[in-house]
Order: structure tokens, then sequence, then C-alpha cells
């Protein structure tokens, strides 16, 4: 008679599990979606979390947490990892380049090619195999250069 394993059985068991949360789409995933998509001024975690819960009360901090990384590691929305600030989600999600002004802290796009050859250019003395970046560009915006005109 054979007996299964029930240690052996548990990591597919859970690996099965993993992929069922990471594979389907929920209706909060669908709601942190929308709330990118529709703030459209490149929100933080907390704008995303605030924006949601206007609608469902209920929906924890945690949980718009985790959709987000989700989304962002899936390609539905780029995350934008800003030195001195909060991640910032964009929902145009293919890459480029942005923009953040230094006095109210605002991101933008920047309406330029997006040069994905630049890794090749970039030489290392120590060897780091370059993946792919991110061009953050500093300075101010229209609305700050004209307060202080």
């Amino acid at each position: 008679m054979a007996v299964s394993n029930p240690v052996s059985a548990k990591p597919e068991a859970e690996a099965s599990a993993f992929d069922s949360r990471t594979s389907r789409n929920t209706i909060q995933r669908a709601l942190v979606l929308e709330a990118v998509r529709s703030l459209r001024n490149h929100p933080t975690s907390a704008d995303v979390y605030e924006a949601v819960r206007q609608r469902h009360p209920r929906i924890s901090r945690a949980t718009v947490y985790r959709n987000l990384a989700l989304l962002a590691e899936r390609g539905e929305v780029l995350r934008v990892e800003l030195p001195n600030g909060a991640d910032r989600y964009d929902f145009f999600s293919q890459p480029h380049y942005h923009a953040k002004c230094r006095s109210c802290g605002r991101v933008f796009d920047v309406d330029m090619p997006y040069h994905a050859d630049i890794a090749n250019e970039v030489a290392d003395a120590h060897g780091f195999a370059i993946e792919g970046h991110q061009i953050t560009f500093t300075g101010l915006c229209p609305d700050c250069q004209s307060a202080q005109a």
C-alpha cells in the first residue's frame, strides 16, 4: 500500500496557492488599478490607498500595497522609485523618463525617447552587469516657476 508523504506534497500545495493568489484578478486588484489610472498624477501608495478607501472604506492598507506591488511586478503599472521620496505609480507602464519638481514634489512624464540601449554604453569598473535604468530629472515645474516669478 502506497502512503503519500504529506511533507513532500506541502510545497506543491503552497506553490499552487501562491499561483492562484497572484494570477487571479480580484476585485481589490481591479480597484487599485482603477485608482492608479484615474489619479494620473504618479500617486504614492498612500494616495492610491486613500482613493480606493473613498469607495471601499473597509479595504486595508496592506491589501492596497500588496496589489500595487503585484501590478508593478506584472507590468500593469510602472513603479517609479524616487531617491529621498516615496515610490510613485504610473498607469503608463512602458519605460519612460520622469521629472520631479524640487519645490512641490510632483512627478511628471518627460516627453523624450526612451534609450533602452544606454546600459550598453555604461562601463563599470567593478564588473556590475547593468540590466536597466530609471532616470528622474529634477527642476521646477511650470506652476512653481510662476509662483517664484
